[in-house]
């Protein structure tokens, strides 16, 4: 088949500069959504008719597989169909969505196909308040034409079944329908559903079908609506980790922005953020209020609440957090833990190692059973260039200790608290730096003045 996304819209109630089909559900924009969803059904071309923000739009969806026709200027569905015309396959029927439809399902879709044959197929649904939409209009069971709420007489705003707009055409037959259109209606433009009575007209089978949900044909016009089908999004992933084991505390409570995939027994708290890909192992624990972007965390992990994890690799049996950030590169080994307000970066913590306590480890390799003690820093930049520190296993620093990279603290090293390590700390011994503690007798502090 061909698959026609259009998507020139203006969108005036979404009250932005950004296109309307660019605004995000799930962290992706809604045509990349509805672009999938063709791409699943496997067509020989997906044609994006674009219009409003132009450029911006095709460089934001740019694919390969994908073809584009500019609508300028937008004169109504029937017109923009008209734009792809060109880039169309006449032999075979073309399906038609829109760019700000985002959740319609690809099995949806394949009943709406085969319910065409070779004729015209239309997805309708029936709504106990069908305000705004254009109803289907029949004749003894058969569908003979569709008009907009606009155009609708009052007998024809109570009927309920409703257009989503969503068709399937014989694509031989368009170019015929839809030089015929007219724009003799309320809103001075060529719509796309007056070619139902022409196909009537021309004894061509109109069949229909409807969706599984009625979410599936929601769009997107305003800021409220993106938000009812976020939230409309996120249930239906809730359902489906649910539905595979995984335990949430609040299913209302939970955004995936990507792909996340759990082993048996992973138990999510509430208001967690899942982005891009997230792998969690069997038995991994998340607490409230956690962020994780393209992380992967092996099985038996405790993420406390509050951490926020970024492109980390993150071992077996850890534990992490509360408030810990793992930052790109952050690699900790098995049994590994990250306390609270402890920052890793670009760092690889071997097995068994801590840092429970404001520390921050940059540009790091950490041996195995190190501890770090609270107030642990590495200095790994000089204002120009980064530079990196190794600490072997075995390693014991003591707080507020300043490691100068590039530097090397030895196997089984002790640096006492309050050290600034500038060299090398040789192995197996004990390396201070601080300044001779002082006491001044009689001292007198001083008194505010009057």
């Amino acid at each position: 088949m061909n698959v026609v996304i259009l998507a020139a819209g203006l969108g005036k109630r979404m009250h932005s500069d950004l296109p309307k089909v660019l605004h995000r559900l799930a962290g992706r924009p809604l045509l990349a959504h509805v672009v999938d969803t063709a791409r699943s059904l496997k067509p020989g071309v997906i044609c994006i008719v674009y219009g409003h923000g132009g450029e911006r739009v095709r460089e934001t969806i740019a694919q390969p597989d994908l073809v584009w026709a500019r609508q300028e200027p937008q004169l109504g569905t029937g017109h923009a169909l008209a734009q792809a015309l060109p880039h169309l396959d006449p032999k075979v029927p073309t399906l038609v969505l829109y760019g700000d439809v985002p959740l319609t399902r690809a099995e949806t879709l394949t009943t709406l196909c085969r319910a065409a044959g070779k004729g015209v197929a239309l997805l309708t649904l029936e709504l106990d308040d069908p305000y705004g939409y254009g109803r289907i209009v029949r004749s003894r069971g058969a569908v003979r034409r569709i008009v907009e709420e606009k155009d609708a007489t009052k007998a024809e705003r109570a009927l309920r079944e409703i257009n989503t707009g969503i068709m399937v055409l014989p694509t031989a037959r368009l170019k015929q329908w839809l030089a015929s259109l007219q724009n003799k209606n309320a809103q001075k433009e060529y719509y796309l559903t007056d070619v139902v009575a022409a196909a009537v007209a021309d004894r061509v089978p109109v069949k229909s079908a409807a969706p599984g949900a009625a979410w599936e044909i929601l769009g997107v016009n305003s800021k409220t609506q993106l938000a009812e089908l976020e939230r409309a999004f996120q249930r239906g992933v809730a359902a489906a980790l649910m539905h595979g084991g995984v335990t949430l505390a609040d299913p209302a409570r939970i955004d995936v922005r990507g792909r996340l995939v759990c082993g048996r027994d992973v138990a999510i708290d509430v208001n967690c953020v899942f982005e891009g890909e997230v792998v969690l192992g069997a038995g991994v624990s998340v607490g409230a209020n956690c962020v994780l972007r393209n992380v992967k965390v092996a099985a038996g992990t405790r993420i406390e609440p509050f951490c926020h994890l970024d492109e980390a690799d993150i071992g077996a049996r850890c534990r992490i957090g509360p408030y810990a950030r793992l930052r790109p590169g952050a690699k900790l080994a098995e049994e590994v833990h990250i306390g609270n307000f402890v920052e890793v970066k670009a760092s690889q913590i071997a097995a068994r190692s801590k840092a429970n306590h404001l520390a921050y480890i940059g540009d790091t390799t950490v041996g195995r059973d190190v501890n770090i003690g609270a107030g642990t820093i590495t200095c790994n930049y000089d204002g120009a260039n980064k530079h990196r520190t190794i600490i072997e296993d075995e390693v014991f620093i003591g707080s507020d200790t300043q490691l100068v990279a590039p530097v090397r603290v030895g196997k089984g090293a002790t640096l006492g608290a309050g050290t600034t390590l500038t060299k090398d700390a040789p192995e197996g011994a004990l390396t201070i730096s601080r300044a001779k503690q002082v006491t001044i007798p009689a001292w007198k502090r001083p008194v505010k003045e009057k």
